[in-house]
């Protein structure tokens, strides 16, 4: 026998012992890849084609409408203080404004009853249909245009009409009951995607 062929029976050992023990390992080392990948499956899911609409409050809309409410407001300020001074009692002068006006205590002459009815007709500026769409639009700008604010938006308006009648003191007139009806009526149906 010669040195090589001892070498050889060495070699051929080591080779049957090494290939045994990394066919174990390799076997372990594969029921744990087989576990980990098992875990790490991906699955495609339904792709949502919809995508989220993010709302944001529409500031020019609702800047220009506090603008134009100021601007409007001020004007019936303006009236009723010059119907007060025709009189002789001063706006600041007067303990409570809103009773006078409610008791019909004030006198009116002609140019100012006339502007007066003017603004508050179907058509007018405080009439019903503009002072509630002035209130939809605004209420809208303010969510963004988001019709899941809608309810609260309801809630709002209808927080604003006691407010209001608790300032006026009593009864608002019916002018101001068909207004916050008719904007409660016109958030409802955008709400419901009727509008």
């Amino acid at each position: 026998m010669s040195v090589n062929g001892i070498s050889n029976v060495n070699q051929s050992y080591e080779n049957k012992s090494a290939a045994k023990t990394k066919a174990n390992g390799s076997q372990s080392e594969q029921a744990k890849a087989s576990e980990k990948s098992a875990a790490a499956v991906y699955e495609k899911g339904e792709q949502n084609t919809e995508t989220k609409k993010i709302y944001t409050r529409d500031q020019v809309s609702i800047d220009r409408l506090k603008a134009d409410a100021d601007r409007r407001t001020q004007g019936l300020r303006d009236l009723v203080q010059k119907l007060l001074v025709a009189q002789g009692d001063t706006y600041t002068e007067s303990t409570d404004i809103y009773a006078l006006l409610r008791e019909g205590k004030v006198q009116v002459d002609d140019e100012t009853r006339l502007q007066a009815q003017k603004d508050v007709a179907e058509d007018g500026y405080w009439g019903v249909e503009k002072t509630s769409d002035r209130m939809v639009e605004f209420a809208k700008a303010l969510s963004g245009g988001d019709q899941s604010k809608a309810n609260e938006l309801i809630d709002a308006v209808k927080k604003g009409f006691e407010q209001a009648t608790k300032a006026w003191g009593g009864e608002l007139p019916e002018i101001s009951t068909r207004t916050m009806d008719a904007a409660i009526s016109k958030l409802e149906a955008w709400r419901d995607g009727l509008q």
